[in-house]
């Protein structure tokens, strides 16, 4: 349908006629993006023609990508303004910052838009910018906002190649401003480039790691002493002591130094007295709730060191996966021996007692893929006791498409085992008070699976809802029939969600008042369609939730 338009010379009939094609189609934007990549170019003038006119009058966001398109393939300087403002649209930004550049535009054109752009569209183009050497990118990049939409793990170690971190964290400065800017956006980075939203940690491929952690501590103490600043030092303090950044090839004693010095930083009076502040923002206060309840954790010193279980909860300005970490000999095992995800929670590994050895084998998954084991994988583990001895072995990785190093037995003394695995299980000094809320309740309906059955639920997951963590939120399948025995597994089903808001009591006290309710009356009443299927809601008698409802599972 394209093709034969692109060298019209009457630009106005040919923009005319990709409009109502298009639409007729019913093709997507990305579709547009690839076929016009492809297409042969006749008349050049007369596609950079056809380009600038639906790049300036196009009325959808389809004929507009058709036009950005062929300005990405044969765009000039002068279509570089056009081109940013468009960008300032989310669904154009992609495309827009593809074909800038490809036009090998100013880098200040990248940062004006960047600067003006929403916050969901930054990752394109903080990309582009970590692209180019010059100072005008290196100086934007050293203060941009790094917002977990926008910067991820490998991200993060870009702008940190590009701005050249280590060297200026190393550099002479006399502007206290700037050096805590520079400092909070290493830690900043430092920390994203540890984080579990990755296939692999970052910051195992960052050849300046341990160049940049020694100048960062170094330079600790400059900062200001706020929460941010205390949940940077904390985060990267986190990630030394049992993170992926404990892999990394350190010196004798380095690392253990590195983290004494943190330790120095945060212990000093104006440090504490920010984790002993009460912000009246609610996720301010969440945060110092964090720096409380963590303090300690990196600053710990084992006393059994061969085998160890952390409980590890991330910045919750930053949310992320709350992790079991398992840490053999001081190094954390899942980032060594897998790589793909992080380590399983605390509630699956250690609420369940599947850490726990017998003498009959058991096999345990202790980590997943980011992207689900079906995609990339899992690591899974058999343990068992053997008289004095608790051993890990049997290890998996499926699937297995490429061969991998084969991964040691390990024998640890029963004792010391059995001992770790009592302190992990009765540490809760974790997690907060939603999610203790849910762990009561998963715990309630464990004992008491009747309390969902009766009312034709079936339990699915239990936690804190990731987009308010101080939510707990309760999900159960919804199957006619399932109470007395007869349900029809090709017949309707729903996915129900009960949000339930942390109301300031104790969590046990919450968790009976939840479990009490679930006992009295029937949950569909008063959860929310999460899943499922439109007509099945329709079938069933419930509303189908909106479609920019962002929750909403299919």
């Amino acid at each position: 349908m394209l093709a034969p338009l692109l060298s019209d010379p009457d630009t106005v009939r040919a923009a005319d006629e990709i409009h109502r094609g298009l639409h007729a189609l019913g093709v997507r934007d990305p579709h547009v993006q690839a076929a016009i990549a492809e297409l042969p170019l006749e008349d050049a003038a007369a596609a950079r023609a056809l380009g600038r006119r639906l790049t300036r009058t196009g009325t959808s966001t389809l004929t507009v990508n058709v036009g950005i398109a062929l300005l990405a393939r044969l765009g000039e300087p002068e279509d570089v303004p056009y081109l940013k403002v468009l960008g300032l649209l989310r669904a154009l930004t992609r495309p827009v910052v593809g074909a800038l550049t490809a036009l090998d535009c100013p880098t200040a054109a990248l940062v004006w838009l960047a600067d003006h752009a929403e916050i969901r569209a930054l990752r394109h183009l903080i990309d582009a910018i970590a692209a180019r050497d010059d100072h005008e990118a290196r100086t934007w990049l050293i203060n941009a906002p790094l917002d977990s939409g926008a910067v991820g793990p490998s991200t993060a170690r870009r702008v940190a190649e590009a701005v050249q971190l280590s060297d200026i964290l190393g550099a002479e400065q006399t502007d206290t401003q700037a050096v805590a800017q520079a400092v909070a956006q290493a830690g900043r980075l430092l920390s994203r480039m540890t984080g579990l939203r990755d296939y692999r940690p970052e910051i195992l491929s960052y050849r300046q790691a341990t160049t940049t952690y020694t100048a960062f501590v170094a330079r600790a103490g400059q900062l200001p002493p706020t929460p941010d600043h205390y949940a940077i030092l904390l985060s990267v303090a986190l990630d030394l002591h049992s993170g992926p950044s404990v892999l990394l090839d350190w010196q004798p004693g380095q690392r253990e130094a590195l983290l004494h010095a943190l330790e120095a930083v945060l212990h000093n009076e104006s440090w504490t007295a920010v984790a002993e502040s009460e912000p009246e923002d609610p996720a301010e206060r969440r945060r110092v709730h964090w720096l409380r309840r963590t303090a300690r954790q990196p600053f710990h010193r084992a006393t059994v060191s061969r085998f160890r279980v952390e409980a590890t909860v991330r910045d919750p300005a930053d949310p992320d996966t709350v992790e079991a970490r398992v840490l053999i000999d001081g190094r954390p095992l899942v980032p060594e021996a897998f790589g793909k995800g992080p380590a399983n929670s605390p509630e699956y590994l250690l609420d369940s007692g599947r850490l726990r050895a017998a003498a009959e084998p058991r096999e345990v998954q202790l980590a997943e893929a980011y992207c689900t084991e079906g995609c990339c994988g899992a690591l899974y583990v058999t343990i068992c006791r053997e008289g004095d001895q608790v051993v890990w072995r049997d290890w998996r990785r499926p699937p297995s498409r490429q061969p991998r190093a084969e991964l040691p037995e390990y024998r640890f003394d029963a004792g010391d085992y059995d001992a770790e695995i009592e302190r992990a299980e009765n540490d809760r000094t974790w997690a907060w008070p939603a999610r203790n809320t849910a762990r009561l309740i998963a715990a309630g309906l464990r004992e008491q699976p009747g309390l969902l059955t009766r009312w034709d639920g079936q339990v699915g997951w239990i936690g804190t809802d990731f987009h308010d963590q101080d939510s707990t939120a309760i999900s159960f399948t919804y199957w006619p029939g399932l109470a007395a025995g007869q349900r029809d597994k090709d017949g309707p089903w729903l996915q129900f969600v009960w949000s339930l808001p942390d109301d300031g009591t104790p969590p046990e006290h919450q968790a009976a008042t939840a479990l009490r309710q679930l006992a009295e009356r029937d949950p569909k009443t008063y959860a929310q369609v999460r899943g499922g299927s439109r007509s099945h809601a329709e079938v069933l008698g419930f509303p189908w939730p909106e479609p920019e409802d962002p929750e909403v599972t299919t």
